[in-house]
């Protein structure tokens, strides 16, 4: 089931989060259900990073309750948990020669290398081996990894975190370092997900409105560690709530199935010129 009808896979109930005691994030909820789609975007600092911790079982909260696939973070076994939470990270520190079916089985065992003496199974082969044609590598199984761009890294690290089955996709500025080309083959792939993998919810991590997938549900917008808004990917991504977001004047546009923004100069100058602040005051929170 996907929607209003399906079980939390993760669900933030007022979760604060303190770290040397600084104040990184102010009373967050956020609900993520099956099928769902999330990007989340604020300015450097809003706690992006931090949500995606609790969201792959990495972070705990000071206050509040983090539930992740129907367990509470503190009442649960760690490793288990986190096999079900595929996670893509562009700076993914590999530092042996593996080729891209290796990489892709190191999802398997959740390990960065391969691990001494395991072998997988003519099954596990022949699944990596399928992940690797489904995300556009057919015929590159065997090349390494100093060799791939980044755009074949980032389809590689998709497969890795596809084949452990996981319920919850983690990505973590998929498109770092891409070239146009390589970020628009990059977001046909993830866009290609929701049709092999239906019940899979994921979480996109960007800063840039162009680097959102087409089929992208739901958003999350932070800033200064609180929820500026949270809920459908169209009402949340206006000009009027990420200009608050980002505490600029930023104009926002969906076209063909994909987002742009840019600045809005006019629309500040003549705000200064009233003796409005074009700044907008953040929200505490918001629930999803």
């Amino acid at each position: 089931m996907t929607g209003g009808e399906s079980v939390p896979l993760v669900r933030l109930n007022e979760v604060t989060f303190r770290r040397e005691g600084k104040e990184i994030l102010q009373r967050v909820s956020l609900t993520i259900r099956s099928g769902e789609h999330w990007v989340m975007l604020g300015p450097n600092g809003a706690g992006k990073s931090t949500i995606l911790g609790f969201c792959g079982a990495q972070t705990f909260p000071t206050t509040g309750t983090v539930d992740l696939l129907g367990h509470r973070l503190g009442r649960v076994e760690l490793q288990a948990l986190r096999r079900r939470i595929g996670h893509v990270n562009p700076r993914h520190p590999l530092e042996s020669a593996l080729t891209i079916t290796e990489v892709v089985l190191t999802g398997i065992t959740g390990t960065t290398e391969l691990m001494m003496r395991w072998q997988p199974t003519y099954a596990e082969r022949r699944r990596a081996a399928e992940l690797v044609d489904l995300l556009g590598l057919h015929g590159k199984e065997s090349e390494r990894w100093p060799t791939l761009s980044q755009g074949e890294r980032g389809r590689a690290l998709i497969a890795r975190a596809l084949i452990a089955d996981p319920r919850l996709l983690l990505l973590d500025e998929p498109s770092t370092g891409l070239d146009v080309a390589a970020r628009e083959q990059l977001l046909e792939t993830i866009d290609l997900l929701a049709q092999t993998h239906p019940d899979l919810a994921s979480v996109l991590v960007t800063h840039h409105l162009e680097e959102i997938p087409e089929t992208t549900t739901h958003a999350l917008l932070l800033a200064h560690g609180g929820v500026v808004a949270a809920g459908r990917v169209g009402d949340t991504l206006t000009t009027a709530l990420v200009s608050r977001a980002f505490e600029h004047p930023i104009a926002v546009a969906h076209r063909e199935g994909r987002w742009s923004a840019r600045a809005l100069k006019a629309w500040r100058s003549a705000m200064c010129r009233n003796g409005a602040d074009p700044r907008t005051t953040r929200l505490r929170s918001a629930d999803a």
